[in-house]
């Protein structure tokens, strides 16, 4: 496991007015209790989700193993109708299958058109619209998308970070999440937003010594529960039984900061993206002289950024 750890505060009642002026300015997740949510908590059973979306044909991921690896992409992607989707999800075992009569299912819906598009709720399944309301915490103009998540029991998620802050609904089912901070990150072995670590539980410390030292935070979601997660807060989901869960996206930085071909949310703003690149250029120009000096000005240029970019204000 990872070394100090850490539960997510959990808290009842929260008005929009507490949220925004007490508890979003400190930038940690926090879980939400008694939030309305609609009927969607008592209504989305498989049998009604199944009635109501139908034929829609989803994209979805299978997988043979319960813990899905993005970085090696231990999974295949195949389409069903949303219905078969949702009663397979909620089996054990298969009877019809892709790969083995125990895979598992993660659905992550997408726009019409992914490449343009992004996911809504509202837009891809409109008549379960009118069973869900969202916290209504941030302004309409803010927006980015929702996202229908559901997983088959005991599905684990890859660790990774989103560059906009979103609540994740638990509909129905129960998940556990582990989540790391964003100052932690030189400890997460990380492969572009994704951790190379996927099992947190029980890492390989031969493989990755430094993880011992990333904080861990976590909590467990049961239905009704909103968990904010803050951008670039990293985490990593279980689905302790078959459910169903709703993230909402919004811009917490001024719309021009965020790539605007990103559907998904996950791309770095534009900045850092621009950043990046010329940090490359300057790798590849300190490649040029021989070793001993090479080492030294990397370890200045190092501490040049510590000392211009890093910040105090964090833990």
């Amino acid at each position: 496991m990872a070394g100090q750890c850490f539960p997510v505060p959990r808290l009842e009642g929260v008005s929009q007015e507490q949220f925004m002026e007490h508890l979003y300015p400190q930038r940690k997740p926090l879980v939400l209790e008694g939030i309305d949510l609609g009927t969607c908590t008592s209504k989305w059973t498989v049998d009604y989700l199944s009635q109501i979306g139908g034929r829609k044909e989803v994209k979805i991921h299978v997988a043979a193993v319960a813990q899905m690896d993005f970085i090696s992409k231990n999974f295949v992607y195949r389409t069903l109708p949303f219905g078969k989707l949702v009663q397979r999800a909620a089996e054990e075992k298969h009877k019809e299958f892709f790969i083995s009569e125990d895979e598992k299912y993660y659905l992550r819906s997408l726009g019409e058109d992914p490449r343009k598009d992004v996911a809504d709720i509202r837009k891809q399944f409109p008549l379960l619209e009118g069973d869900i309301k969202f916290p209504k915490f941030f302004k309409e103009e803010q927006f980015f998308s929702s996202v229908f998540r559901i997983s088959s029991p005991g599905l684990q998620l890859w660790t990774h970070y989103d560059v906009m802050d979103n609540f994740l609904i638990q509909v129905t089912g129960k998940k556990r999440v582990v989540l790391f901070s964003p100052r932690d990150a030189q400890y997460l072995y990380l492969s572009g937003t994704k951790s190379e670590v996927l099992n947190v539980d029980n890492p390989d410390l031969a493989k990755y010594p430094l993880f011992t030292k990333a904080r861990r935070y976590e909590c467990s979601l049961k239905a009704g529960d909103v968990l904010f997660i803050p951008a670039l807060w990293f985490h990593n989901v279980i689905s302790e039984e078959f459910g169903v869960g709703v993230n909402v996206f919004w811009k917490h930085l001024p719309s021009e900061c965020y790539d605007k071909t990103d559907t998904y949310g996950n791309k770095d703003p534009t900045a850092a993206s621009r950043a990046a690149q010329i940090l490359d250029r300057a790798l590849k120009t300190l490649a040029e002289l021989p070793e001993e000096y090479r080492d030294f000005y990397a370890r200045r240029m190092v501490l040049h950024i510590q000392d211009k970019a890093y910040s105090k204000n964090f833990e």
